[in-house]
């Protein structure tokens, strides 16, 4: 079964890799450069600076940007990356950045019209999001892909990656008794390891406090809990970089060679269309989406319930999330692997190896401290991606059968985050990925043919911030 679920996700990811790509690449230069030109002006809305809050919407731009990144700045940042590179090497890192890069632009387009685009739920609440522009811009015949797009939410945005992950890092850096790490209970058949149980069930208990209140509140501990993960990560990883200052050149280097050389590539392990390089560029892609999630349609779900008149601004602090996330925080992440050496240990083996590479490469740069310290931030990064991917499959299931069957799918995310603890890693990995690429289709098409409204509204947008003297 994981063979044929891995042969499913690679054939749908290597479409999808064009479609990202090349999608990111004509939204790049179909904005004539316009949200790169105005990145300061994005960094002054987060800052609330043109906020208003009888404006139409559920959160504040900074509420919804931290609610995005809370599902993007994730453990995709810990164990994403570090698959990446365990399976690729360091080349895996420059086509992560590539990806971000244009995934700027996409960010944009898609969550501009997320805001132009604002339809109302069963209960007659404004709602935004891929689903909602298809709906209120496109039109009926185009409904299917709005259907599309919420049933792949519904199972792309369950946590079972996060779950299994933050499992990994508790049981590999604070576990150390082997009988207790292998207790297990049998239920109808299946053996249950008893401490994964445990745990999946305590971050169930957890998660449901804050994911029953609704995005209000999802969007109030975001806020709060989101830049604070961020500065201890961000702390833990420059302090072993500057440690290593003397190695960073080296492997800066070794990014950029690689990434055309691909020669820790397994293709023996990992068959690829294209050879070595073929799967180095679609292990990138694949690893930069899920955790930037640009073109899949999630960030536009949060900005959209953003309190904004104007669509431009929330495209803008959109725009952020994979410049945060996947230029900053990844590339810290992949440097700190590197510079430690620990990823030379992973270049021949078949299974990738995800936070308790990144566990171990904290130990190695900090000792005992540095890997408790990751736990901290892993614990951080895990419960906030939880609270986020609940609202948008909520979100995804309110659409098509109404606000009432969302609430009950609070109780199944709930339920699932518990199956992710105790699930292999590589299953987890390719059930979200199969649901994360079918999830871009929608989400790219409705944004290719609404374009040409998105660079009208910030052709007007900017010509009136200048006119008002706010550029």
């Amino acid at each position: 079964m994981s063979e044929l679920v891995n042969t499913i996700a690679t054939g749908v990811w290597n479409p999808i890799l064009f479609l990202l790509i090349l999608g990111g690449v004509f939204f790049f230069f179909y904005s004539r450069l316009i949200p790169y030109k105005h990145f300061g002006h994005a960094v002054a809305i987060l800052r609330g600076k043109f906020h208003n809050p009888n404006d139409p919407g559920q959160i504040t731009p900074y509420q919804a940007l931290s609610t995005a990144l809370a599902s993007t700045v994730g453990m995709g940042n810990i164990a994403g990356v570090a698959a990446a590179i365990s399976l690729g090497g360091p080349g895996a890192l420059f086509w992560m950045w590539v990806t971000a890069f244009v995934g700027m632009s996409t960010n944009y387009f898609t969550s501009t019209l997320s805001v132009m685009f604002r339809g109302k739920d069963s209960e007659g609440s404004i709602q935004g999001g891929p689903m909602y522009v298809i709906r209120e811009a496109l039109g009926k015949k185009w409904q299917p892909l709005a259907i599309l797009f919420c049933l792949c939410a519904m199972i792309g945005c369950l946590p079972i990656f996060q779950a299994n992950q933050l499992t990994q890092v508790i049981i590999g850096i604070s576990i150390t008794d082997p009988d207790l790490k292998a207790a297990s209970f049998t239920i109808l058949g299946a053996e249950i390891n008893t401490l994964k149980f445990a745990i999946g069930f305590t971050l169930m208990i957890i998660s449901g406090i804050v994911i029953i209140g609704g995005i209000q509140r999802i969007g109030v501990w975001a806020g709060k809990m989101v830049p604070l993960m961020i500065v201890i990560y961000f702390g833990l990883v420059v302090t072993i970089l500057l440690l290593n200052a003397s190695q960073v050149p080296h492997y800066m280097g070794l990014i950029f060679s690689e990434a055309f050389n691909a020669n820790y590539y397994n293709l023996d392990c990992n068959p690829a269309l294209g050879g070595a390089l073929g799967g180095l560029i679609v292990l990138g892609v694949r690893r930069a989406s899920f955790s930037n999630e640009a073109g899949i349609g999630t960030a536009p779900m949060a900005l959209g319930a953003s309190q904004s008149a104007e669509p431009i601004r929330e495209g803008l602090v959109s725009m952020l999330s994979p410049a945060i996330d996947t230029l900053l925080v990844c590339t810290l992440t992949g440097l700190t692997i590197l510079v430690t050496g620990v990823w030379e240990s992973t270049i021949d083996n078949c299974s990738p190896e995800g936070a308790t590479l990144t566990a171990s490469a904290m130990e190695m740069g900090l000792g005992s401290v540095g890997k408790y310290l990751l736990l901290l931030c892993a614990f951080f990064f895990a419960i906030t991606s939880l609270f986020s991917y609940s609202y948008y499959g909520n979100k995804a299931m309110s659409f098509l059968a109404g606000v009432k069957a969302g609430t009950y799918y609070n109780y199944f995310y709930l339920i699932t985050i518990v199956l992710g603890a105790i699930l292999s890693m590589q299953d987890v990995m390719n059930i979200i990925d199969i649901a994360y690429a079918l999830m871009a289709l929608p989400t790219m098409i409705s944004g290719f043919l609404l374009a040409p409204k998105v660079l009208e509204e910030s052709r007007s947008y900017f010509q009136r911030m200048k006119k008002e003297g706010k550029l």
